[in-house]
């Protein structure tokens, strides 16, 4: 029952792998990937996929190649997904700091248990751009040795993968939010666009954001919203406020003129 559990919360984690160069790099991710228990991968615009290099470097895992699927863009890959991290090298000047392997992979089993998570890699050479880091609810940096941090993709997912398989152990599985709150239902990433894009637009209406560049504070934002993952109905009410500013009243209650009475109070003889 525990190892079923476990496969089971593996199986909604998800690897996307972004703009991947090389195929060999594929097939070896695939590979990482089968040794943990991590079937579902996403590729999203990869330079030759499939591709006989692939298949000879992801070995035994050819069942992860082919229900492999293949995606034009980012947000397609990660859309219905609860929670989405970027891995990085690099160190990035805005947001919250980067998670720990092992404490992004703690938090992704916990979420797992009610919605799909995805770990977004980039591509060999530059890594992911910020607009795809954007995409992302939280980044996680390995924390190789300063002198050499260069890892290959491949390795970047063998790491990751074995933190996930260790977090969904039975003996170290962490508590699904749904066991502390009933309630508690993650949206999904692309309710969190949509909701990102309709503050964006309800902040640039009041003339809050900066049209000529709304996306310094904007990123701000989406650290402040990822960090305190909002549930499903948290977000609803977020949207109906929104709204509620964008449309104007049809009746405006005046403030009370100082001294007068209250409408309500009863009048004189």
């Amino acid at each position: 029952m525990e190892i079923r559990a476990t496969r089971s919360l593996l199986g909604n984690i998800r690897i996307v792998l972004v703009s991947t160069q090389h195929p060999g790099n594929i097939g070896a991710s695939a590979r990482a990937m089968l040794t943990m228990g991590l079937r579902d991968l996403v590729l999203v615009n990869p330079d030759r996929f499939p591709h006989p290099q692939a298949r000879a470097t992801a070995a035994h895992a050819a069942e992860v190649l082919d229900g492999a699927r293949v995606v034009g863009s980012l947000d397609e890959a990660v859309a219905d997904c609860g929670w989405v991290v970027a891995l990085s090298a690099r160190v990035r000047h805005l947001g919250d700091e980067p998670l720990r392997p092992w404490q992004a992979a703690e938090r992704a089993v916990a979420v797992a248990g009610e919605a799909p998570v995805a770990f977004v890699f980039g591509c060999e050479r530059t890594g992911l751009t910020n607009e795809e880091v954007d995409l992302c609810h939280a980044t996680t940096l390995i924390p190789a040795n300063p002198d050499y941090s260069s890892l290959n993709l491949s390795q970047a997912v063998q790491v990751v993968a074995y933190e996930l398989r260790r977090a969904a152990a039975p003996e170290q599985a962490a508590v699904s939010p749904k066991k502390q709150h009933p309630w508690y239902a993650p949206p999904t990433a692309e309710e969190m666009e949509r909701f990102y894009e309709h503050l964006e637009r309800c902040l640039l209406s009041t003339g809050f954001l900066d049209p000529a560049n709304p996306r310094m504070l904007m990123r701000r934002l989406r650290t402040y919203f990822n960090r305190s993952a909002p549930d499903r109905n948290e977000l609803n009410i977020l949207r109906g406020i929104l709204t509620s500013v964008e449309q104007p009243k049809r009746r405006r209650i005046a403030p009370p003129t100082p001294g007068a009475p209250p409408k309500d109070a009863p009048k004189a003889d």
